[in-house]
């Protein structure tokens, strides 16, 4: 599970509820867009939040950042009990509805970054209207399904949603959760793991079986992604057991994608390492054409 810094938006963020042709969805945006807009898109069981600490150091460099909670997940509402509103289909169309409301019409174009599942989803959106998109960042996000391990835990989590509730099925991953080492740092977690329980429970039950699902038997479409030519960008920790590092190596090669490696980061960069993550997120993007074409 992902661990912001914080869930408060820094200074010159805000966060509202973007309308769009698919519905409200909750959103923390920040920046001016004289070099480009960037939409945000969190992994499974994460939010919005995830990208909360790159909001100001991409500001800073000239991009207007918009990080989105996907329907079902946090601050956006999403059925329950309905699984087939998650289908990859829903996720994407959602996705190029939240581009076509940021956006000043079909020629303006975006730069897209996927976090681990969001990822899946971002590559999705991309080979279906490829022509909205100025890059792609794959942030610890692989070509196919997840390593046999995490696809254990996300049986055993979707095996434990079928039988509890979210909060029962949040007790139990915290009684697996190894003890604080000091007392210090037992303090210093209380918010941390209030804000944690307080977005888990907003989570739909049905959106993260659904999305679960998709982790475990997501194809390899490194191919149809390679042909469109388009900007990518492989980023990654230099520790993941999700994707482990030498397969997202090769997806890179595969792709003819820009690599980084972020030392001292593990699956999250974004918030293990954001500052050296932002700016190996804005030199990419400096790199890319203009977003509306001539």
């Amino acid at each position: 599970m992902s661990r912001p810094a914080t869930f408060v938006p820094p200074p010159g963020a805000r966060a509202y509820r973007l309308g769009t042709a698919r519905g409200e969805f909750a959103v923390i945006e920040a920046g001016r867009p004289s070099r480009g807009t960037v939409l945000l898109l969190p992994g499974f069981t994460g939010s919005k939040e995830d990208f909360i600490s790159l909001h100001e150091p991409l500001a800073g460099a000239g991009y207007r950042t918009v990080a989105v909670d996907g329907r079902g997940q946090y601050g956006t509402p999403g059925p329950a009990d309905d699984e087939a509103s998650y289908a990859r289909a829903e996720l994407t169309r959602d996705v190029l509805a939240q581009v076509a409301a940021l956006t000043d019409g079909p020629t303006d174009r975006v730069h897209l970054v996927g976090h681990s599942f969001g990822g899946l989803v971002a590559r999705s959106a991309v080979l279906l209207e490829p022509a909205r998109f100025r890059s792609l960042t794959l942030m610890s996000s692989g070509p196919a399904e997840i390593s046999t391990s995490q696809q254990e835990r996300v049986k055993l989590l979707r095996d434990a949603l079928a039988v509890m509730d979210m909060a029962q099925v949040w007790d139990a991953i915290q009684a697996l959760e190894p003890p604080e080492d000091t007392e210090d740092g037992l303090e210093e977690g209380l918010d941390d793991r209030a804000d944690l329980k307080r977005r888990w429970l907003a989570n739909s039950p049905a959106q993260l079986i659904a999305t679960g699902r998709q982790l475990c038997e997501e194809p390899d479409r490194v191919a149809e992604l390679a042909a469109l030519r388009l900007p990518v960008h492989v980023l990654s920790g230099e520790r993941d057991d999700t994707w482990p590092v030498p397969l997202l190596d090769d997806m890179a090669v595969r792709l003819g994608a820009h690599r980084t490696v972020v030392r001292g980061a593990e699956h999250s960069p974004n918030t293990d390492r954001p500052l050296e993550t932002a700016r190996a997120l804005a030199a990419f993007w400096d790199g890319t054409p203009p977003a509306v074409d001539a």
